[in-house]
This record gives C-alpha cells, sequence and structure tokens, in this order.
C-alpha cells in the first residue's frame, strides 16, 4: 500500500484543485464494523490463545507488514475521490503512475464544471506533465512523507498499550490507550503518545483494514509556545483490497482544531472516499496520464451535462 499522509493530501489540493472559491483540503472518510457480542467476544479470545500473541505483539505484526509492503510495493492506480468540504462535493479522477500523479476535479455537488473551471484544470494538469522540476518535487515529496510514515508505523506499537477487543469474521479488534512509559523524540511521537481508540486486523493478512482514535489530551508543542493541538481530535482511516494481495487506502475522516505557531487557528474537517480502483501498467508515462485525464474530464463533464 502507498502511504499518503495529511501533508501530502493537502499540499498536492491545494496546488491540484483551482476551483474559484475553493477551499477544499482533500482528505478521507470511514465506516464502523457491527459484531453479536457474545461470538464477538469468544472469537478474540480464541485468536489471542491459539496465536500465543499478546495484543501488542499483534499490533507489531501487522505494522511491520504494513511497512514491508509500503516498501515494496511499486504499483500504480486510477481511482475516484469524493471529497467533501464547506458544504461542497469534489469529485475527482486520480492517476498515478512512477513519474508522479495527475489528477482533476471532474464535478462539484455533482454539477460539471464551467467552461473557466474546466479550462483551469486542463491548465494545471499540462504544466504539471510539461514541468520536470513540479514532477521532481512531487516525488520527494512523497518520498519524505513515506519516510515519515515508517517512522510512525515503527513506534506506534511503542506508544500504546493494546487488548482484544471483538471479532467480525475474517477481522480481529485491537483497542489501544496511551502507554504512560512512552517516550516521544519528535513531535508526531508526542501525538501518539495521546491517542486512543481501535484497530481493526484483518486475520488472512495480517493487514491494518481500519483504525480511528482520538486525542485523550490537548497536545502541547514546545510548551504551547509552536502551538497545540486540542483534545478531542479524532481520525477515522479505512483501507481497502483492491485486488488480490494490494491494499489501498480507501477512506478517511478527520477532525482536528488547535493553534499553531503565531496564534494561527488550526481547523481541519474533512471527508474523503475512495472507490473504482483500476491497475495502471508501469509504461503509462505522466504525460499519457495527463491526455486521457484531459480527455475523460471532457467526457464526464459531457455526460453529467446532458442529465441536467
Amino acid at each position: 500500500m502507498r502511504k499518503v499522509t495529511p501533508q501530502d493530501h493537502q499540499a498536492a489540493l491545494s496546488s491540484y484543485l483551482l476551483l474559484p472559491g475553493n477551499p477544499m483540503l482533500s482528505f478521507r472518510s470511514h465506516c464502523v464494523f457491527v459484531w453479536a457480542l457474545l461470538f464477538a467476544g469468544l472469537g478474540s479470545q480464541l485468536y489471542a490463545s491459539d496465536n500465543k500473541l499478546s495484543a501488542n505483539e499483534l499490533m507489531q505484526r501487522v505494522f511491520d507488514n504494513e511497512i514491508k509492503a509500503q516498501e515494496q510495493d511499486q504499483s500504480h492506480w486510477k481511482y475516484r475521490s469524493v471529497s467533501r468540504a464547506s458544504g461542497k462535493e469534489y469529485t475527482t479522477q486520480v492517476i498515478e503512475t512512477r513519474q508522479g500523479s495527475v489528477d482533476a476535479v471532474i464535478a462539484v455537488d455533482g454539477h460539471p464544471l464551467s467552461s473557466a473551471e474546466r479550462k483551469k484544470q486542463e491548465e494545471r494538469i499540462q504544466k504539471l506533465a510539461d514541468s520536470p522540476d513540479a514532477q521532481r518535487k512531487q516525488r520527494h515529496d512523497s518520498q519524505q512523507d513515506a519516510e515519515k510514515t515508517k517512522r510512525l508505523l515503527k513506534a506506534f506499537p511503542r506508544a500504546v498499550i493494546a487488548s482484544y477487543g471483538q471479532q467480525q469474521g475474517d477481522l480481529t479488534e485491537l483497542d489501544f490507550k496511551p502507554n504512560p512509559n512512552f517516550r516521544p523524540s519528535s513531535r508526531e511521537e508526542q501525538v501518539l503518545g495521546a491517542l486512543a481508540g481501535k484497530i481493526w486486523v484483518n486475520n488472512k493478512e495480517d493487514r491494518l483494514a481500519q483504525i480511528e482514535g482520538q486525542l485523550t489530551q490537548t497536545i502541547k508543542f514546545g510548551g504551547g509556545l509552536l502551538g497545540h493541538l486540542d483534545k478531542g481530535g479524532e481520525f477515522n482511516v479505512k483501507q481497502t483490497e483492491v485486488a488480490p494481495g494490494f491494499w489501498e487506502l480507501s477512506a478517511m475522516h478527520i477532525e482536528i482544531t488547535g493553534k499553531a505557531l503565531f496564534f494561527k487557528t488550526i481547523s481541519v474537517h474533512e471527508d474523503e472516499a475512495r472507490s473504482n480502483f483500476q491497475p495502471v501498467s508501469d509504461n503509462v508515462t505522466l504525460a499519457q496520464a495527463a491526455e486521457e485525464l484531459r480527455r475523460h474530464l471532457a467526457t464526464t463533464t459531457a455526460i453529467i451535462a446532458s442529465f441536467d
């Protein structure tokens, strides 16, 4: 699975979605699994007994698998993203290539783009396809985010105390809470040390299917001088197996408030759902993906307009 961080999404969409007045920062939203209580409790006990793993050991194994997948998975995909921000719904088509990703908003609130909006999308796509510097920056940012994600995955099992929860079919639930003995070495790890929530593990492949968490306390950076994140901030993230052995981010929901340096307000209320995953050949170039996206933009606009 290719990991995507909030910084990656915010930077990409702030530069890509150039619709007039568009305040969108793209993130991702979730569902909650339900199971019959009696059999769920029994199932989680059997899983722990049969595998002789503590909940933290299982979490460690799953996160190790996520790191391994991140390092080895070189697949590329095209997919549909539906994001909601500031009362609007944005439908975006995304195509990944070995040279980077390209995307375009194809509808807002289910309606086609205006001629001016479509032109801006086409100009932005062409600018990225023609700019080696922009492509290098995109790859660099992606690599940096991947390294940060790897560090957080390694730290997470140490930052929390896990226990077995319910069982739902192929999913095992792990509840987690802050580990009072954890000593964070970075701001990101400081946030990890204040999280409580749940993880759902796919038993067949030991992959992370879903994670939801909440800040149990206000996090202050530099004693509060560098900013803070408010208690109660929450996130909910889901992965889906889009093809045998290939897992991709399919949904995310984030609600975070706080203050940044010099008292700048932080307010993130974002939702995104991804669907219609299709594999992209390694031979597809960014220029080819850009051309496909322009054709897709024109076709989709025409189809949506025909239903109005």
